[in-house]
């Protein structure tokens, strides 16, 4: 196993058992900038993940949203953002949030941890950007 993957996976472990419910993503990806990954790009509806880290990329691979063919649901802002502020409520779990992205027409995303920004793309070039409080705690 790599260093990159070692780094990563004990960020995730430390992230996953201090993140609170309500705001839990700045918590995260602190814990994930401390570990040296600088940015993480998501493919939805693939539900791939690359890494960017100090040490090196890393690539998850969870199980995907759909399967075989489908149609691609047109970029909606308004559900995206319905989406994210349930999910920072602490109102949905992470697989639920993705769902609800892709029904909102998300294919992916990109998280600069550095900068604190989260920008979301549609199929067609349509994006929309939110920047990430930094966390406040320890």
């Amino acid at each position: 196993m790599s260093q990159a993957i070692e780094n990563l996976q004990d960020a995730q472990q430390r992230a996953l058992a201090g993140r609170p419910k309500v705001g839990g993503f700045p918590y995260l990806a602190e814990t994930l900038r401390r570990a040296g990954v600088t940015s993480i790009v998501w493919t939805l509806p693939s539900c791939q993940t690359l890494y960017l880290t100090q040490s090196g990329p890393v690539v998850s691979q969870a199980a995907p949203l759909v399967s075989g063919l489908a149609d691609v649901p047109p970029f909606n802002q308004e559900a995206l953002v319905v989406a994210l502020r349930t999910d920072q409520a602490g109102q949905s779990t992470f697989m639920d949030f993705l769902q609800a992205s892709w029904q909102a027409g998300v294919v992916g995303y990109d998280v600069d941890l550095l900068d604190r920004k989260v920008t979301y793309y549609g199929c067609n070039g349509e994006e929309y950007r939110e920047d990430y409080p930094a966390y406040s705690g320890d």
